[in-house]
């Protein structure tokens, strides 16, 4: 069996920070039942341009992979009453609402531990579920700037800078994943349930580390800092060469000894003024203006080539082609396809959890309510008397007839 094969939970999901924590437990084996609300057109990142058409975009794709797809108006009495029959047989319900939202559906242990007392919520919001901020909607771009990342990045004298992927979404879809696994291990032990309040501002203000502590017990302010640097270590930074961008990082002496002998500049550890960590630090200035000038001489193959058999970290700065191309990308078989009925073979990035020896199963995302039958007839045994009665109730929004949903013809699906 997959390491969570065992595992179903319910995602009442959007968008992209809970989609990512979830896609990863699919990754994993869990079976995800991915609730999209049915007085709409479902997840709005079925609608992310571009690569969209109608309601599938390789932006959902991306973020929804191997999970099953019902459409449910859980505010609605009909919706409700679905919900929670899918709790009674289900290990946790996942969501990503607004922070006072879980509250106003009734999403929390409280409220449906009368249902299934082991069940595990865990809520990924912008702001949680407490604090002056809970119920304001807030987005990974917002975030970095709240938690003070944009002022950390980009050249000094810059604007404010976001980070090119979206991190806090990423970071805060992982820890809720976590957090979930950690509540259902606790409930699988001792019968008994939890809430999970996870946050992109909670996550995005302990992914500052270190410059926070520097800060709060230090009174040390980060900066800025030019080419990339790190705040501390130097030299760890990006550098100019003869025909691109390298990044080299000296976290150990031995590193900082090999780069200058690869350099021709055996001599400069021996100087007091670059023999340490903090001497350097304080004379990054001085260094630098010997170290840019050696760099810029050399070709980026030759030079990585070097430093690479000497031992000192360090890569190229790729664009996206050429990061995807790389030797250690094929390597680790992280470029994966899958069929698709609309866009044919979908190639994308595939499972970072390697867990046990068997790769993971790779299928598609779902089509909008294309498992409606499956889990409402198979998994629930809804005969059409209770569809109808649960029609009848709001359940399933403008949706007539779940059970009959028409769907383009299935290719085949594909693993790497």
């Amino acid at each position: 069996m997959r390491p969570l094969e065992d595992v179903r939970i319910v995602a009442v999901e959007q968008y992209g920070a809970g989609p990512w924590g979830s896609l990863h437990l699919a990754d994993l084996g869990a079976e995800v039942i991915k609730i999209e609300d049915a007085r709409g057109g479902g997840d709005v990142g079925r609608y992310v341009p571009p690569f969209q058409e109608g309601s599938d975009s390789l932006f959902f794709e991306t973020f929804n992979r191997g999970k099953r797809s019902l459409r449910l108006d859980v505010a609605s009495p009909g919706g409700r009453r679905v919900l929670e029959d899918l709790v009674r047989r289900s290990d946790a319900v996942y969501s990503n609402l607004r922070g006072d939202v879980p509250a106003k559906l009734r999403l929390r242990y409280d409220d449906l531990k009368e249902v299934n007392a082991a069940i595990v919520c865990c809520s990924l919001s912008a702001y949680g579920q407490t604090g002056p901020r809970a119920a304001e909607p807030g987005y990974d771009y917002i975030i970095q700037g709240l938690a003070g990342w944009m002022s950390l990045t980009g050249d000094p004298g810059g604007p404010p800078t976001r980070t090119g992927p979206s991190l806090v979404d990423y970071a805060t879809g992982l820890v809720a994943a976590i957090s979930l696994l950690a509540a259902l291990h606790a409930a699988r032990r001792d019968g008994v349930g939890m809430d999970c309040d996870v946050s992109l501002f909670d996550v995005a203000t302990a992914m500052v580390a270190y410059p926070a502590t520097w800060y709060l017990t230090g009174g040390l302010e980060p900066a800025r800092t030019r080419h990339s640097a790190h705040p501390s270590l130097v030299p760890f930074q990006s550098f100019e060469t003869a025909d691109g961008w390298i990044v080299v990082g000296c976290a150990k002496e031995k590193f900082w000894r090999r780069l200058a002998a690869v350099l021709g500049l055996g001599e400069l550890p021996g100087d007091p003024r670059f023999s340490s960590f903090a001497a350097r630090r304080e004379h990054a200035a001085e260094l630098l203006a010997i170290l840019e000038p050696a760099f810029r001489a050399r070709a980026s193959g030759e030079l990585l080539a070097e430093l690479t058999a000497a031992g000192v970290p360090c890569g190229p700065v790729n664009d996206l082609p050429a990061a995807l191309a790389d030797p250690q990308t094929t390597a680790r078989e992280l470029v994966v396809e899958t069929g698709h009925p609309r866009f044919g073979t979908v190639r994308q990035v595939g499972a970072i959890a390697k867990v046990g020896p068997e790769p993971p199963a790779y299928h598609r995302a779902p089509l909008l309510g294309e498992h409606d039958e499956a889990i409402l007839g198979g998994l629930l045994g809804y005969d059409r008397a209770t569809l109808a009665e649960l029609a009848a109730a709001g359940a399933f929004g403008d949706v007539e007839r779940p059970a009959d949903v028409e769907r383009p013809a299935e290719p085949a699906e594909e693993s790497p």
